[in-house]
């Protein structure tokens, strides 16, 4: 015999159809990938068709992002570690966005991990195909 649900399992249930549904991501068991740029790895937790993405990096001590336009709004959480350019430094629990049409080079002079979202694609000066078309990877 069924029993009823309690307030909290209705409260649990969903009511979202499956292509409404939450998408989960193991974050924590997935492997580190490698990106075009040396000592920086990548896990990618969200990807669309219009270039947005949420991406987890992590970079070694001294690795380094080249010059880079982001095109659109670009937003970073650090989790560990810092991140700095030209405009200053970025360090564990911090939080920085850069507007589309920002310019600079990225370094981790002491390794850093941290969450970035992006609206559009950046674009690297040096031809580096990297999230540089809507879809497309190195």
């Amino acid at each position: 015999m069924n029993q009823p649900k309690s307030k909290l399992e209705s409260k649990l249930t969903s009511v979202n159809p499956p292509n409404l549904r939450s998408t989960i991501v193991a974050a924590s068991t997935m492997p580190w990938q490698p990106t075009e740029f040396p000592g920086i790895e990548m896990k990618i937790l969200y990807s669309d068709d219009e270039g947005r993405s949420t991406i987890l990096f992590k970079m070694a001590p001294g690795a380094v992002v080249p010059l880079h336009e982001h095109t659109a709004l670009e937003q970073t959480f650090m989790l560990e570690g810092s991140l700095e350019d030209a405009e200053g430094r970025c360090g564990a629990g911090d939080f920085v966005w850069r507007p589309g049409g920002n310019i600079h080079v990225a370094h981790a002079p002491d390794g850093a991990t941290f969450l970035s979202v992006f609206n559009r694609p950046k674009r690297f000066f040096d031809g580096t195909k990297f999230f540089t078309a809507a879809g497309e990877t190195g």
